[in-house]
């Protein structure tokens, strides 16, 4: 095996994209959980969410399929 050098910044540079990337994987596969959390709490207490209609909407927009 051989042995290679990294520059120190180069290999931050790596580690915050890496660091980014699973952030952005972990939002994804949360995003169902998050919307149902937004939804409960809309549902019981709808003053502070839009129409249902207005939600869909949105929701549609962002390519959530409504059921």
């Amino acid at each position: 095996m051989e042995t290679i050098s990294i520059p120190k910044n180069t290999l931050n540079k790596v580690l915050y994209d890496i660091e980014t990337l699973i952030e952005d994987v972990a939002s994804l596969f949360d995003q169902d959980m998050i919307i149902k959390t937004r939804l409960k709490e809309i549902k019981e207490k709808p003053s502070i969410g839009k129409s249902e209609k207005d939600l869909d909407e949105y929701l549609k927009k962002r390519g959530v399929k409504i059921v």
